[in-house]
This record gives structure tokens, sequence and C-alpha cells, in this order.
């Protein structure tokens, strides 16, 4: 019984990692930070999968990942280098329609969300990225979905303040 849990959380994990690595990247803006987020998350995981197994496995990495990038930031209180180079290829390895990838690849819109605080960066990543919906949100991040509106809409305003053109982009995506 033992060796079917740890083959599925095995198969778990090769199957979610890359996503969630992106995830976690565009969330903290860091290669290397990325990987430790998530690294932390799977073990925490890892520790809980019996449990988690016939539940929202994914979910439950996520809202690690997510509370883990606050605390981290809430933690160092200061500002750090964040890797606009995307090294790894998590970003172009992520299929995507042709002109979100070319809006999601862009420096400048990663520059924009390196600016924005970890709870609104989180917000975006996960209602335009990962495509979410404001219930699921609140759920991974363990606040009020009104919480999620409002951070939203002031990192919305901060992105338009950042990014001029990207209500244009938005129009091409819809």
């Amino acid at each position: 019984m033992a060796q079917s849990n740890d083959e599925d959380y095995v198969a778990f994990v090769r199957a979610r990692q890359g996503a969630l690595l992106r995830s976690a990247y565009l969330i903290c803006g860091d290669h290397h930070v990325a990987q430790d987020l998530l690294q932390d998350a799977l073990v925490k995981l890892a520790s809980r999968w019996e449990r988690l197994r016939d539940e929202q496995p994914e979910a439950y990495v996520r809202r690690i990942l997510y509370r883990d990038a606050i605390s981290r930031w809430r933690r160092l209180r200061r500002e750090y280098l964040v890797d606009h180079q995307d090294p790894g290829g998590l970003l172009g390895n992520h299929q995507l329609p042709d002109t979100t990838t070319a809006w999601m690849t862009h420096d400048e819109v990663r520059h924009a969300l390196s600016q924005l605080p970890p709870r609104q960066r989180a917000v975006v990543v996960l209602r335009y990225y990962e495509d979410l919906s404001e219930a699921q949100i609140a759920d991974a991040l363990g606040i009020a979905r009104g919480t999620v509106k409002s951070q939203a809409s002031d990192a919305l305003r901060t992105l338009r303040r950042l990014i001029p053109s990207i209500d244009d982009t938005a129009q091409e995506l819809r």
C-alpha cells in the first residue's frame, strides 16, 4: 500500500512540477527562489500525501507556494534582484495562445509584475496566467473574495501606469 502512495506522489510531481515551477517563478520573480519554494511545498505535500491525494493536491501546493512567497517577502522586508532573463526558459515552455505568449514573455511585463506587492502579484498571476476564478484565488490565498477583487483592481491600476500599452494588449486577448 505504501508503495502505491509513493508511486502516486511521484507521478503527481512529474506531471505538475513544470507548471508549478512557472507559477512560483512568476510570483517571486527569481528562478532560484522559485525552485526553493516549490521544493518546500512538495516536501510539505509529501508529508500529507495520503490524506490529500484524493482531494486537490495541486491546490494545496499552490496555496503553500503563494503563502510561503508572501511570508518570505515579509521576512526579508527589503528589495532584492529579480531574474528578468528567465534563464531556464520557464515561460517559453508553457503553451499559451500566441498573443498571450508574446505578452507574458515580454520583459516589460515581467518587470512590472516584479514591482507589485506579493499579494497583488499572486492575484494577477492566478487570475490572468493560471485563469483561476475569484473564488479559487480566495481559497488558494486564504483571503476573502472581496480582497481578491480589490487586490486585482489595485494591481491592474499599477500595471496600467507602468505599462500604458497594456490596455491595447488586453483588447487583443478578448
